[in-house]
């Protein structure tokens, strides 16, 4: 017998398919949430500040909790009833706002960088921390992922969360967004050409976000050669070479592996700069 599929509800699924996103998805307690947070947090003690830089994203191949977020069964029982049963882990990234800070999203579409030679994308980001609008939860623009790719403009604004601080050159109607609030250990998952962003923390609390996103086998990158990890079903595709899942936090394995993959990831994102790391 296989095993029990608990995945999204059709529903759901026909939701995703219409409005591009479906939340809250509960993924785990917020007792189990809380102990991811700590290990994040005991991290980012021992090593002087908040997780930053290249080391915020693809986490996942750094931390054996990051991983094992990634590989949770109802998140990828979710992602299956979208993408199918052959998954990869393109990419993960922390998105953290500090308490009563000017960090902020702006609206964008999370594949205009990313090279990939498809839309069927789904990105779960997953709250660590609870995520009310005050904190600067996400908004979304319905349906937006149907008008597919479109403009954006870089800004590498400094207080700007995204890699290039991209923005889109489209106006978003003030009355169409729909805040994503979360409680810590439910997930949200959107299209990877839904508009969204977000605002500033005004709350005393970090909101701390982990996006994973996860592609089905078949795509490609057309930007560079790149890595991904294989997380459920099989890949008999090829187009990526594979990562290996950390056996211990930041040994010297997990180490060489996250500065391979973040390589090959800078290279297609930052494509046509003169930038060689993520910013921080």
């Amino acid at each position: 017998m296989g095993k029990a599929h608990t995945g999204l509800t059709e529903a759901e699924v026909e939701q995703y398919r219409r409005d591009g996103y479906v939340f809250p998805v509960p993924v785990m307690s917020r007792e189990e949430a809380a102990v991811y947070r700590a290990r994040l947090e005991a991290f980012e003690a021992a090593s002087g500040g908040p997780i930053a830089g290249n080391m915020r994203h693809k986490s996942h191949l750094l931390f054996t909790w990051a991983n094992e977020i990634a590989h949770h069964p109802r998140i990828l029982d979710a992602v299956e009833s979208i993408l199918g049963p052959d998954i990869l882990l393109w990419g993960s990234s922390f998105f953290i706002k500090e308490p009563h800070t000017t960090a902020y999203v702006s609206w964008h579409q999370d594949a205009t960088y990313w090279g990939l030679d498809g839309s069927d994308v789904v990105t779960a980001w997953v709250a660590l921390a609870d995520a009310p609008v005050e904190s600067g939860a996400m908004t979304f623009w319905p349906r937006s992922h149907q008008q597919l790719q479109l403009p954006h403009k870089d800004t590498f604004a400094e207080d700007n969360l995204l890699s290039r601080g991209q923005e889109i050159a489209v106006e978003v109607p003030e009355t169409e967004g729909v805040a994503v609030p979360l409680r810590a250990g439910e997930m949200s998952l959107h299209h990877v050409l839904l508009v969204h962003g977000s605002k500033a923390n005004t709350t005393s609390d970090r909101r701390i976000g982990f996006a994973l996103r996860y592609i089905p086998t078949r795509l490609a990158q057309t930007k560079a050669e790149d890595r991904a990890m294989l997380v459920r079903g099989t890949d008999t595709y090829g187009h990526f070479a594979l990562e290996p899942q950390p056996v211990a936090d930041l040994d010297e394995a997990a180490l060489a592996a996250h500065a391979e993959s973040m390589g090959a990831q800078v290279a297609a994102l930052y494509q046509g700069t003169d930038r060689k790391e993520f910013r921080a």
